[in-house]
């Protein structure tokens, strides 16, 4: 569908993330993977959305001046929102079992923002799915860490794992976004070009 619509574009997803580029392919989409590293500091005044439309806006300006015409370029960033702070990546083990443990009985949000950027213009959309956890037992979340090693993951957790399957009581939204993408509002946008 999108193929057709968009051959006269080149679609360049900047995200190492194993998951958005697999969300590009089950689009059917040709496009091409574009690496920059940037170091995703924010300022501390920001807080929910406003946080992810800052970085993924950061990561796309790493791109400024290279695009051509009829080049787009596709940033994001997903954060866990809980108790007034925002939840990334873990440093290690303990900070996540610390996450998880915070997570645990209780209802957090996920928040995704994609920036989509042309040579002439940057425009962002978010998406906030909230999440409501289980009771998880130590060990429930020592067996999820040993096993999963989701230190990659805002939040310290892949709601398409394991502890999605028992950890998760009910959610709100998209469910792709708590994978890293709100995939349906990025269709929509991109067919609307």
């Amino acid at each position: 569908m999108l193929r057709e619509k968009l051959k006269n574009y080149k679609i360049i997803l900047a995200s190492g993330s194993p998951r958005r580029q697999q969300f590009f392919k089950d689009l059917d989409l040709d496009f091409e993977i574009r690496l920059k590293e940037v170091e995703e500091i924010y300022p501390p005044n920001l807080t929910e959305e406003d946080i992810t439309d800052y970085l993924a806006v950061l990561k796309s300006d790493a791109f400024e001046g290279e695009l051509n015409d009829h080049e787009i370029l596709v940033t994001s960033d997903t954060i866990v929102w809980h108790e007034n702070k925002a939840l990334g990546k873990p440093k290690d083990y303990d900070d996540a079992f610390k996450m998880l443990q915070s997570l645990s009985d209780k209802t957090h949000w996920v928040i995704t923002s994609v920036c989509f950027k042309t040579k002439h213009k940057t425009e962002v959309i978010s998406e906030v799915t909230k999440v409501t956890m289980y009771a998880l037992s130590d060990a429930e979340i020592e067996y999820y860490l040993n096993k999963y090693k989701p230190y990659d993951k805002a939040g310290s957790y892949g709601i398409q794992e394991w502890i999605g399957y028992i950890g998760v009581a009910k959610i709100e939204g998209s469910y792709p976004n708590v994978m890293g993408m709100p995939v349906d509002k990025v269709y929509q946008y991109l067919k609307q070009l």
